[in-house]
């Protein structure tokens, strides 16, 4: 199970993320787009499934959006109502600053019966408005349901520029999470250095080591690479002009991200860290949906690879 991998802090966690439908969509086509998400991840043998609470982050940058922003139907909805045939649990991500605290009360009271697991996600930005704040959704999770099992987003992109995103982790475990999630990673010197000083914070205290998941995507054109970069991923430019100029971008980016997880998962099991992996597909293109299970079975591979 999900939550007792979390609670002993085991490496290996191996979690499928995926958006819900626009909520535009007609009930009739989101029940298709469902059975599509469930045939394609009930063989999957992972620990959880990842729903994402999308949110218009327009306010983090001047760069123009490269694909339009589309409201999407909220996760827990789509979780109870789409995905019931899925047995696996669920980790569904609440971008908290988009509700008001009312609405955060009767979400965490409703998740004592359904919802085991949850990310809280803050703004996009600093200039975002917002209805709630990240401290006052953690004091509410632990006074309405602190046996909510509850992860932290984790970003190595800023740790490059401030320095300090260990301590966010670390301020983030004494508010209650018990796992991170990373944003997708393309930089692996920047999760390294975080790892690294995440370690060092923590070498007098091992209770405060708690496992870091970090999140891949496969790219498969240009377009997608750029909306990569518009989302705040880090792409060194190097790396950049190579996908970019290369005869297949998709299979070139799956090779680059096993070998990114494999660098990182040793490196965590050198560091004492339990590392685990987060599989996504930004696109929702039939070859980059493909390419991404392809990812997460060779991800699985690494894993067993160096199981003790």
């Amino acid at each position: 199970m999900l939550k007792e991998k979390i609670k002993a802090k085991e490496s290996g966690i191996v979690l499928y993320g995926i958006t819900p439908p626009k909520a535009k969509h007609t009930d009739d086509e989101i029940q298709v787009i469902a059975q599509k998400h469930v045939q394609r991840i009930k063989n999957l043998e992972i620990d959880g499934l990842v729903l994402y609470d999308i949110q218009d982050e327009a306010d983090r940058t001047q760069e123009n959006r490269p694909f339009p922003f589309m409201k999407t139907l909220d996760p827990t909805l789509y979780s109870e109502k789409y995905l019931s045939e899925l047995t696996i649990p669920r980790v569904v991500y609440k971008a908290v600053g988009k509700y008001t605290e009312e609405e955060m009360i009767s979400w965490l009271k409703k998740t004592k019966e359904s919802q085991h697991y949850s990310v809280f996600v803050g703004a996009a930005s600093d200039t975002q408005k917002q209805t709630i704040s990240m401290r006052d959704a953690y004091k509410l999770k632990k006074e309405i349901n602190d046996e909510l099992t509850l992860g932290g987003i984790m970003i190595p992109e800023r740790h490059t520029k401030k320095l300090d995103e260990h301590l966010r982790v670390y301020s983030k475990i004494n508010s209650g999470c018990e796992f991170f999630v990373s944003q997708c990673v393309y930089n692996l010197e920047a999760a390294k250095k975080f790892l690294y000083d995440y370690a060092q914070n923590t070498k007098d205290d091992s209770n405060k080591i708690v496992p870091i998941i970090f999140t891949l995507t496969p790219c498969g054109s240009a377009k997608t690479l750029d909306f990569m970069k518009w989302l705040g991923i880090n792409i060194p430019s190097w790396l950049e002009e190579k996908l970019k100029k290369s005869g297949d971008i998709l299979q070139d980016s799956v090779k680059l991200s096993r070998e990114i997880f494999e660098e990182l998962y040793k490196y965590g099991q050198e560091m004492g860290i339990p590392i685990g992996c987060n599989v996504e597909s930004v696109a929702i293109r039939k070859e980059e949906i493909e390419a991404s299970i392809e990812l997460l079975l060779e991800i699985k591979d690494i894993i067993k690879k160096y199981e003790k």
